[in-house]
């Protein structure tokens, strides 16, 4: 009997560990807030991304929306996760891209080109510029 606890008791606290870190890698909702910046951004909701803009970068999200209101947009395989941190605010890297149609020509956005910056306001995670 005591081999066989032996025997479970190991494999279900190295799954318990790594369901822990996995849990802890994405509890940060920073990521969360970049994602739905960009969703709004190809949905064509202005509103959606003022919601996930900071006060100062509202603007810069309005010249974003402009930029891609005449154009279809796909958002695919989007990934994002902190990158350590930065001063006053979480840096983001993502994975995937943005497909705008411009028509006969298709134009590829790497979101890995850009670390989003992200910082708390109003209790809420925002996205607030890019380094």
């Amino acid at each position: 009997m005591l081999n066989l606890i032996k025997n479970l008791l190991i494999p279900v606290l190295s799954l318990v560990i790594i369901i822990s870190a996995c849990t802890a890698e994405t509890s940060n909702p920073a990521p969360s807030a970049v994602i739905g910046y960009l969703e709004a951004l190809v949905a064509k909701d202005e509103n959606g991304m003022i919601n996930y803009s900071c006060a100062a970068w509202e603007e810069q999200a309005r010249l974003e929306f402009n930029s891609f209101a005449a154009v279809e947009a796909n958002l695919e395989s989007p990934n994002c996760q902190v990158a350590g941190e930065g001063e006053g605010y979480t840096p983001v890297i993502c994975t995937g891209k943005i497909i705008a149609n411009y028509g006969a020509e298709d134009l590829e956005i790497d979101l890995a080109d850009r670390i989003y910056k992200i910082l708390e306001e109003g209790g809420e995670w925002r996205i607030c510029g890019y380094e």
